[in-house]
């Protein structure tokens, strides 16, 4: 009988996606085995200040990648957002199973909306993106890095330690912690991060037993979504540290082939005051829409922005 060893970060939710992937995956191959084996990465071993400190994007995969180079597990399951955009060599994205709900949520002290905040009031994050949206809002908020898991967030919030915090949606939802008083955020407000409520399933590139297996949950439209936002990404700053959201969403969820896509981008200064922003509509994820996405940011101030991050 085949068993796939998949590699795990050992929070609750890293667990949980992975236990979705592994009964996922029996679901399709009944004969298939599956064993979690628990990995830390740097990301979860540093518990304070931001993780541009520590290396940034990468912190949360690189063991994991090192343990399939090194044959100590078969499958790695990410965050798709926190995979750099730069591919590691000798490894492949086999399958992206259909995406979760992309949205950012919002959960204040109380319930407390941003808006109605106390002036140089202290929001907890440590995502560039979110606080450069934020700061944008209400240039007056204080950003302060909020690490941990989800428990540990909220804990912060319901305690008044901070006066609120963003979570993905999709993270809440699969772990059932969603606060009844979280403020699902428009994704016109609200852009989020390249490959948020995605999984991205990694595999060694020449593993075709594996490759074929997780091939059975893939789901393309998911897929297209991904390398799309990723290259996006790529074109606006590569692997370096920005404030940058992208979101490409098909127009009609329920079909199982997109008939047409919206995507928005945005690139800021971390501080909000500057910020270059676009929203398309297109038939297809295509070069035409991808050249006129960035086109359009560019001439809305993209270029200035990444010159003045790049010398920052």
């Amino acid at each position: 009988m085949a068993i796939i060893r998949i590699g795990t970060r050992g929070s609750l939710l890293a667990k949980t996606q992975s236990q979705m992937v592994a009964d996922a995956l029996r679901s399709v191959a009944p004969n298939l085995n599956t064993e979690l084996i628990p990995i830390t990465t740097t990301g979860d071993r540093i518990h304070e200040g931001p993780l541009q400190n520590f290396g940034g994007k990468g912190v949360f995969v690189k063991e994991l990648q090192q343990a399939l180079l090194d044959h100590r597990i078969d499958l790695a399951v990410h965050s798709a957002k926190d995979l750099p955009v730069e591919r590691a060599t000798g490894l492949t994205i086999a399958s992206t199973p259909r995406r979760a709900d992309p949205h950012d949520v919002w959960i204040g002290h109380h319930g407390k909306m941003i808006q109605f905040l106390p002036p140089d009031a202290v929001v907890g994050t440590t995502s560039l993106r979110r606080a450069a949206q934020v700061r944008a809002k209400r240039a007056d908020i204080r950003v302060e890095p909020l690490r941990g898991n989800i428990d540990t967030r909220l804990a912060k919030v319901r305690q008044g330690t901070v006066a609120g915090t963003f979570l993905a949606k999709a993270g809440l939802d699969r772990t059932g912690l969603l606060p009844d008083d979280a403020v699902v955020l428009p994704l016109d407000e609200f852009i989020p991060a390249v490959g948020q409520g995605t999984l991205a399933l990694e595999c060694r590139a020449d593993d075709q037993s594996t490759i074929a297996v997780t091939q059975m949950i893939h789901d393309a439209q998911t897929h297209a979504a991904l390398m799309f936002e990723r290259r996006v990404v790529a074109a606006l700053a590569g692997d370096c540290l920005a404030p940058i959201g992208v979101l490409a969403r098909p127009r009609n969820l329920d079909l199982a082939a997109a008939t047409g896509w919206t995507v928005r981008a945005f690139i800021a200064m971390p501080d909000g005051s500057d910020m270059a922003r676009a929203s398309l509509m297109g038939e297809q994820l295509n070069e035409e829409l991808f050249s006129l996405l960035i086109e359009t940011l560019h001439r809305r101030g993209a270029q200035e922005i990444m010159a003045r991050l790049a010398g920052s």
